[in-house]
C-alpha cells in the first residue's frame, strides 16, 4: 500500500524565473526507509517542505502530493494529519519553540488537548528511549547543536507519526551520535513499520539500511532504486560519484563482475578476496605532526623554529558562575600556516573553544594568544581587521542584508575552485537558500575578510561531497597563500583529507593530537571508514582515493 504519493509536482518560488522541482513524480509504500540524495541546491529541502502543509514554502506549485491516498490540500481534518506526519527540520533551533526540553517534549502533546497522564507517561518514555534524561530539565538554549537535533526527533516521535520526515538529520551530530541516530531510525522501521523518509548527505550509514535510494538532480528525479542499482548510476556522475559510501567508490575504481559492496564489512571482503598486500603502504604520505602535548596543563612545545600563530594556554571557562567548567586547563596551539581540526563528541565544548579563541566568550582563566598577543592587546576591532574570521555553527548570524547579493558586494569574487554557480541565488533573501547554500555563501563572504587566521565551525554541514572535495581544494590553496586554520568538525573524512594535524576534544580539553594517519589509525571509532576497511591490510589508509591507490598497487 502506497503511504505517499507525488504526481507532476512543480515548483517555483517568487520572483524565481526557473522552477526547483519539475514534473517530479514517485510513490513511498508503507513501512519503506527512503533515502534521498543529490547535490546542494538541488531542490531537496524544498521537496520534503512540500510533503507537510504547515511548512510548505509560499510559491506556485502544480501536481498533485497524496498521503494514505487522500490529497494533502483537500485535507479536512488538520489534526490528524498533523500527528501522522512528522518533519525533523536541518536547522535544529528553528524547530524548538519552549524554553527547557521537559516542555519541548510535552508541547505537541499539549496543543492536541491529551490528559496529564498521557503526557506524562509519553513524554517520560521518549526521554528514556533517547537517552535524554541527564539534560531533562536543562534549557534548551544551553543545548549542543547535537542534542537539539535529538530534542526534536523526540518531540516529533513522542507524537506517533505514520510518516517520518528529516531533513540532513546527522549534519550537527558527532560520528558516534550520528550512527547511533541512524540506529534508532532504523529501529523504528524494522520494529514499528514507520515510514522514513531522510534527506542526507552523509551516505556511509543510511545506505546499508535503506529500502531505496531516490536521487535527486536540478529539482528533477534522477534515479529511485536499490542502493546497489543507485551505486551503479552515481558512479557514472562525477558530482554523485564521491557522495557514495566508500566501499561503493573503492569497488566501481575496478571492474569485477560481482554485486557492489555497501558496507564496510563488505568492502573488506572485497579487498581481502581481490588484492593482496605486498605493498603496505603509500609512499611520502602522513608525515609526523610538528606539535606534540606534553603532561596536563603544562604549555606544549614547538618542533623547530616555527612559530605559534594561535595559542590557548590552560584557558578554563564556564557559561555560569555556578555551573561547571565548559572548558577545563584547555591547552593547544596551531601553529602559522597550519590546518588543525578538531574533533569530539557532542557538547564536549568544540564550539565553545572556537568562540573562545575568537575573543567571543572570554575565558576567567588562562591566556588566548595570536601571534605571540593576547587578544585583549588588539585594540579598536583590530583583531577582525585581517587578522582573524570566524565562520559560525549557526551560519545564519553572518547574514545581514535582504539579498545574497548585498551580502556577498558588487565586486564579489568567487573562492578559489569553488565552482558553485552563486549567480542563480544573487537576487535570493540568504535565508530562503538550502542549508548547504546558507554554509557556502556564508564561508564566501568570510573569506571576503582575508583573514590571517580563518576558525571554521562544522564548515561542510549541508554541502554534499563534490563542493566538499572542492572546500578542502580551498583550504589548501589558502594553506599555500600562507593562512592559518582552525577547523572543528564531525566529518572525519573532511578533517582526513584537509587537516595536517588532528586532535580530539574530550571533558573539556584536548585529550591527543597527530597528523592525520597515525590520529585515525590509533582510534577505533573516531575513524575513517576507509581506514576500518584497510587496517591491519595496509598502513594509515584513511581516505576513500588512499584506499583506491593501495589497492591499485597491490591488484592480484
Amino acid at each position: 500500500m502506497d503511504i505517499l504519493q507525488v504526481r507532476d509536482v512543480t515548483f517555483r518560488y517568487p520572483t524565481c524565473s526557473e522552477a526547483v522541482l519539475n514534473s517530479l513524480s514517485f510513490r513511498i509504500t508503507k513501512g519503506e526507509f527512503i533515502v534521498l540524495c543529490g547535490e546542494t541546491g538541488c531542490g531537496k529541502t524544498t521537496l520534503l517542505r512540500l510533503l507537510k502543509n504547515e511548512l510548505a514554502p509560499h510559491g506556485e506549485r502544480k501536481g498533485r502530493i497524496y498521503f494514505e491516498g487522500k490529497d494533502i490540500e483537500e485535507e479536512t481534518e488538520e489534526l490528524p494529519l498533523t500527528q501522522k506526519i512528522g518533519f525533523v527540520m536541518q536547522r535544529p533551533e528553528t524547530q524548538i519553540v519552549t524554553d527547557t526540553v521537559w516542555h519541548e517534549l510535552a508541547f505537541g502533546l499539549e496543543n492536541l488537548g491529551l490528559p496529564t497522564s498521557l503526557i506524562r507517561r509519553r513524554v517520560g518514555e521518549m526521554a528514556s528511549y533517547f537517552g535524554i534524561g541527564e539534560w531533562f530539565d536543562k534549557r534548551t538554549s544551553e543545548l549542543s547543536g547535537g542534542q537539539k537535533q535529538l530534542l526534536n526527533l523526540a518531540a516529533v516521535m513522542v507524537m506517533q507519526p505514520d510518516l517520518l520526515i528529516l531533513d540532513e538529520p546527522t549534519a550537527q551530530l558527532d560520528p558516534i551520535a550520528a550512527a547511533d541516530f541512524i540506529a534508532t531510525l532504523q529501529k523504528l522501521n524494522r520494529e514499528f513499520g514507520l515510514t522514513i523518509l531522510l534527506s542526507e548527505h552523509r551516505l556511509e550509514d543510511v545506505f546499508p539500511v535503506a529500502d531505496r535510494i531516490m536521487v535527486m538532480g536540478k529539482g528533477e528525479l534522477l534515479c529511485f532504486d536499490t542502493p546497489g542499482k543507485v551505486g551503479s548510476f552515481m558512479n557514472q556522475n562525477e558530482k554523485l560519484r564521491l557522495s557514495m559510501p566508500c566501499a561503493m567508490r573503492v569497488f566501481h575504481a575496478f571492474s569485477y563482475p560481482m554485486e557492489s559492496p555497501v558496507t564496510v564489512k563488505e568492502g573488506r571482503n572485497f579487498i581481502e578476496e581481490f588484492f593482496d598486500n605486498k605493498v603496505v603502504s603509500l609512499p611520502g604520505q602522513h608525515k609526523k605532526a610538528k606539535v606534540r602535548n606534553t603532561d596536563h596543563g603544562l604549555r606544549q612545545e614547538i618542533a623547530g623554529t616555527i612559530r605559534p600563530a594561535l595559542e590557548l594556554h590552560e584557558v578554563c571557562f564556564r557559561h555560569q558562575r555556578e555551573e561547571e567548567d565548559v572548558l577545563h586547563y584547555t591547552s593547544f596551539i596551531v601553529q602559522e600556516n597550519e590546518v588543525y581540526c578538531i574533533l569530539g563528541g557532542n557538547a564536549s565544548g568544540k564550539s565553545t573553544t572556537l568562540r573562545v579563541a575568537a575573543g567571543v566568550l572570554h575565558p576567567y582563566s588562562g591566556r588566548v594568544s595570536l601571534f605571540g598577543r593576547k587578544l585583549s592587546a588588539y585594540k579598536a576591532g583590530s583583531l577582525y581587521k585581517n587578522n582573524l574570521a570566524m565562520l559560525p555553527q549557526d551560519v545564519q548570524t553572518v547574514f545581514l542584508k535582504n539579498t545574497v547579493r548585498e551580502e556577498l558586494g558588487e565586486g564579489y569574487v568567487q573562492p578559489y575552485g569553488l565552482d558553485f554557480d552563486f549567480a542563480r541565488l544573487l537576487d535570493k533573501h540568504p535565508y530562503d537558500l538550502s542549508g548547504g547554500e546558507q554554509q557556502l555563501c556564508a564561508l564566501a563572504k568570510v573569506l571576503q575578510q582575508n583573514p590571517r587566521v580563518l576558525l571554521l565551525d562544522e564548515p561542510t554541514k549541508g554541502i554534499d561531497s563534490y563542493y566538499k572535495s572542492r572546500l578542502i581544494e580551498i583550504i589548501h590553496q589558502l594553506k599555500a597563500e600562507g593562512m592559518t586554520i582552525l577547523i572543528v568538525t564531525h566529518d572525519l573524512e573532511f578533517a582526513a583529507g584537509c587537516s595536517d594535524r588532528c586532535a580530539l576534544f574530550f571533558h573539556g580539553e584536548i585529550t591527543s593530537e597527530d597528523a592525520p594517519g597515525d590520529f585515525f589509525e590509533g582510534n577505533n571509532f573516531y575513524t575513517t571508514a576507509a581506514n576500518r576497511m584497510t587496517r591491519n591490510l595496509y598502513e594509515k589508509i584513511i581516505t576513500a582515493e588512499e584506499a583506491i591507490e593501495i589497492c591499485r598497487l597491490n591488484i592480484k
